[in-house]
């Protein structure tokens, strides 16, 4: 289903921010009052940059102060610019006005020279002009809007109903409506964006799964489409959206494998909202290959400096030909720990998405991945010596019919080795379990009841859980 085209033959999960962009909706109903969300304007322009900061951080704080300024600002800022001599009696001050637009207009020009220059050194060969990429990509580009509920806590509430203006009543359930970016993949309506874009368990409220979820176009007339979410894989932060249309313009996907530290690459999305669809970005390739940890998930991504901000999430990343290579999912914000970081974006490789999405378009959640149906504890050296325990994983809850539950693990062994292996703790568990398929057999040693126990446990595939 995916074609490639080629035109030429410190790791804390605190910091990262996933690009979603959460608004609250007013007593329970859409925030646009059911209108849709690229033409609420008035709304976003009060909330968006408000709902942003909440999520992005101190990195929105410049940007919301921009909006809020009249349109006066911004003509005052423009006339600034101009040199006007208001005296025409005096040829000196002229000439000097005169002068300092010519060095203006010298240094404009060297600027732009210099970024042409840096563009040219980045591009690969053959590659398009960044407005070609654009005008190529865009009409692959739409916009994704979630509705979620959830119940707040009377503690919890308070928090939340700072932006809904219309107050509400803890207990009661409420509704928030996310946006985000998605990448047309067929002609007839499959639509790519990322997991957390159609399922919260992110925000303050871990509302889960959307109830609804549609898909704005990007073109004159706005077009909105009811979407069915066909799977979405947490792990990976993918998510399929199938809707009712024909005759779209597939993105044309390329291989993330083949591209290079330093590669022009251009970032389109809808930060803070539909307000403002299509917004392109460019940077470069800052790394590759980068582990990363976000929201307690290892992932390998590509790292770039193209700005890719609240809202962006589920969009491309598009290398030098126009061709997605990756999709863009999460930032480190602007305060991490003591330091202050900007510019470290991160997408998801295609070439890595590939697979995942064809599963899930084909059987609604990623195939092949082991588990063993447990829920376990650390059993740290400490504990271990306090209840005359090994250390390893404590097994305080077994589903039944699981793979364990078959193998005959029960509630309070204590799960020492893995295939002779030593197990001290969970991290390591789920290491060695997946180093393995669903359908292999493994050996598990247990501790019980002051005896060492081996059982053979055949690894079970995880389903998509249903929400």
């Amino acid at each position: 289903m995916f074609e490639n085209n080629n035109n030429q033959n410190q790791n804390q999960e605190q910091g990262y921010q996933n690009y979603v962009d959460f608004y609250p909706a007013q007593n329970g109903s859409d925030p646009n009052g059911g209108q849709n969300p690229k033409k609420g304007k008035g709304f976003l322009k009060a909330v968006a940059a408000v709902a942003a900061l909440a999520i992005v951080s101190v990195s929105s704080i410049e940007l919301y102060k921009m909006f809020g300024q009249d349109n006066s600002s911004w003509t005052s800022s423009a006339e600034s610019s101009v040199s006007i001599t208001r005296d025409a009696s005096s040829l000196s001050d002229s000439l000097t006005s005169s002068s300092a637009s010519s060095s203006e207009s010298s240094s404009a020009n060297t600027s732009a020279n210099s970024t042409a220059n840096w563009i040219n050194m980045a591009a690969p060969e053959n590659s398009l002009s960044i407005p070609d990429i654009v005008e190529k990509a865009l009409p692959s580009v739409v916009g994704i809007s979630a509705t979620f509920e959830y119940t707040p806590s009377a503690q919890s509430y308070w928090g939340f109903g700072f932006y809904n203006y219309n107050g509400g009543t803890s207990g009661q359930t409420q509704q928030m409506t996310g946006t985000g970016t998605g990448i047309v993949m067929t002609e007839d309506g499959y639509i790519i964006t990322n997991a957390h874009c159609v399922y919260d368990n992110e925000s303050d409220y871990k509302c889960g799964k959307a109830v609804s979820v549609s898909v704005v176009m990007g073109d004159e007339a706005e077009t909105e489409y009811e979407a069915q979410v066909v799977g979405y894989d947490l792990e990976t932060d993918l998510a399929v959206l199938k809707i009712d249309a024909t005759g779209l313009t597939p993105a044309e996907f390329g291989n993330s494998d083949d591209l290079r530290v330093g590669e022009l690459v251009v970032a389109i999305g809808n930060p803070l909202g539909f307000e403002l669809f299509g917004t392109t970005t460019c940077g470069i390739v800052s790394a590759l290959n980068r582990e990363v940890t976000i929201n307690e998930k290892d992932m390998t991504l590509i790292q770039t400096d193209a700005a890719i901000n609240s809202g962006n999430s589920g969009g491309p990343l598009l290398n030098g030909y126009g061709q997605v290579i990756g999709i863009n999912s999460a930032k480190m914000s602007s305060t991490y720990g003591s330091a202050s970081v900007e510019g470290l974006g991160f997408a998801i490789p295609i070439s890595d998405a590939k697979e995942i999405i064809e599963d899930l378009i084909n059987n609604g959640y990623v195939t092949g991945r082991p588990q063993f149906g447990i829920t376990g504890v650390d059993v740290t050296a400490s504990d271990a010596e306090r209840f005359s325990m090994p250390q390893g994983v404590y097994v305080y809850g077994v589903t039944e019919g699981s793979a364990a539950y078959e193998a005959g693990i029960r509630q309070g062994d204590v799960i020492t080795a893995v295939n002779g292996e030593t197990i001290t703790n969970m991290d390591e568990l789920n290491e060695a379990k997946n180093q393995h398929n669903a359908g292999d057999t493994i050996t598990v040693t247990v501790f019980r009841s002051g005896e060492t126990i081996d059982l053979n446990l055949t690894l079970q595939e995880v389903r998509q859980e249903e929400n």
